[in-house]
């Protein structure tokens, strides 16, 4: 993984993480912290879920969320799959959105006392799955 400086001031951390063969893009790791949190758990999946369609002859993308540990520390894991709806600006209600197909995003949230820490690993879905256990490893070895 390649350590970067977070491109906005939400951010704690990025990384990028190297792509998988085939693919056209790298991944992207992304740490944020609120320390006035920013919603609900499932606020937040339905945020992150609306960032994609479905894929191509399918109803909806594929959406799967589970139980996970970030060190000691309860937390909610989505993985979801289809076509990403990347916006440019990010926030901006007029942004550009640029389709991309076949993308996947690992999701996770966990509240602490002093705030809540939500992480994204989002890229091509073959990329993404390239780093997905060492990232699931990196999560659980939190202190």
């Amino acid at each position: 993984w390649k350590e970067e400086n977070p491109s906005s001031a939400m951010r704690m951390a990025q990384f990028k993480l190297a792509k998988a063969e085939g693919d056209k893009e790298e991944a992207e790791l992304a740490l944020f912290f609120f320390k006035g949190g920013s919603g609900s758990v499932d606020q937040n999946l339905k945020r992150q879920l609306a960032k994609f369609k479905p894929a191509q002859g399918k109803e909806e993308p594929d959406n799967k969320t589970e139980k996970a540990k970030v060190g000691k520390i309860d937390a909610t894991l989505q993985d979801v799959k289809g076509v990403f709806l990347s916006k440019f600006p990010p926030f901006a209600p007029n942004a550009k959105i640029t389709e991309k197909a076949d993308w996947r995003q690992i999701y996770v949230i966990f509240m602490t006392d002093t705030g809540d820490y939500y992480m994204t690993l989002l890229g091509p879905a073959k990329t993404v799955e390239k780093h997905e256990k060492a990232f699931k490893e990196w999560i659980a070895s939190f202190k």
